[in-house]
């Protein structure tokens, strides 16, 4: 049934709006020569400028050590991988290597709109010396499916407010603070994994942006040794953060929430939980300013209320 469900969601979205069948080119891009290009760069840049149909690249099995970019003028690709465990980009480009700073150690920039990535794992593999992005997304409409974000610090940033993201199915490891940004998102069905005693989100939601990250029917793990994880702390005042039906490991503390050394956070902060289980979901001895939402509050996070912003970026009902 969730298959069915994903594969609806995204037809409406390609075909949103249109009637008309659309071209569908496949470009495929192999290291062992076997397919027309053998980086993916060279398959992104063969694309052609604001097209009106879709392009798939697609991936076969193997390591391609590059970063990638997506340009903006990039739209209507699907990005598709012959296996997700195996059809490996990585980089290892960290914050303090010359001085490099976060935003530029991505693994993956996606600028483009209309992008879907499946099958595919993005993996920033630097040591643990500083900020390390995986992806790094500026576009619109981007969707992850059945992918892995594999990293340390800063595994995931979502880099532009107003921008909306779907994560199906995915699996994301990090350290400190490995999902961040202003976007919206919503992680549906995913494994979160923690590799340290510190942070899973660092959400900078604007304040007049609803709905910043959502968390459905997640799992949140951790791996042997990591006892002490928070659920999020805001990176700019106004985060919201909501993990709703997710299982929550032993890992996460009874406070759930940190203010990052801040308490005015705390009066702006949007954080929230709604039938969570496990061993860290207890809402005892959550900080007093998160919030456990009722029944009617939790039906406001509907796909179609947190993707709407004027345009048909909908699943059919």
């Amino acid at each position: 049934m969730f298959v069915k469900l994903v594969k609806t969601f995204i037809l409406s979205i390609v075909f949103c709006a249109t009637a008309q069948a659309q071209v569908q080119d496949t470009i495929v891009v192999a290291r062992d020569g076997s397919g027309k290009y053998r980086n993916i760069q060279e398959a992104v840049e063969s694309v052609r400028a604001f097209m009106d149909y879709t392009v798939t690249i697609y991936i076969k099995k193997g390591v391609y050590k590059e970063k990638v970019v997506i340009p903006s003028w990039i739209k209507n690709v699907n990005i598709v991988g012959e296996d997700a465990e195996k059809t490996v980009i990585t980089y290892d480009d960290h914050a303090n290597i010359n001085k490099m700073g976060t935003f530029r150690t991505y693994t993956v920039k996606v600028e483009g709109n209309n992008i879907t990535f499946k099958n595919l794992t993005i993996e920033n593999n630097a040591e643990r010396l500083g900020q390390a992005v995986a992806l790094h997304t500026e576009g619109d409409k981007l969707i992850f499916i059945n992918c892995r974000f594999l990293g340390n610090q800063d595994t995931i940033y979502t880099g532009t407010e107003g921008t909306r993201l779907l994560f199906s199915n995915c699996y994301i490891e990090g350290t400190t603070d490995f999902i961040f940004g202003p976007s919206t998102s919503l992680f549906d069905y995913c494994t979160i994994c923690s590799k340290s005693d510190s942070y899973v989100t660092a959400a900078s939601t604007p304040q007049n942006i609803k709905y910043g990250y959502v968390f459905k029917n997640c799992k949140l793990t951790a791996i042997v040794g990591v006892t002490k994880a928070y659920l999020g702390r805001p990176w700019r005042p106004y985060a919201a953060t909501v993990f709703m039906n997710c299982e929550l490991g032993k890992h996460i503390l009874p406070i759930g929430w940190h203010n990052w050394k801040n308490p005015g956070n705390e009066r702006t902060a949007r954080y929230s939980e709604y039938m969570n289980t496990g061993e860290g979901a207890s809402s005892k001895e959550r900080a007093s300013w998160s919030k456990q939402l009722t029944k009617k509050e939790a039906a406001e996070y509907s796909i179609e209320n947190i993707f709407r912003t004027g345009d048909c970026w909908l699943p059919n009902k």
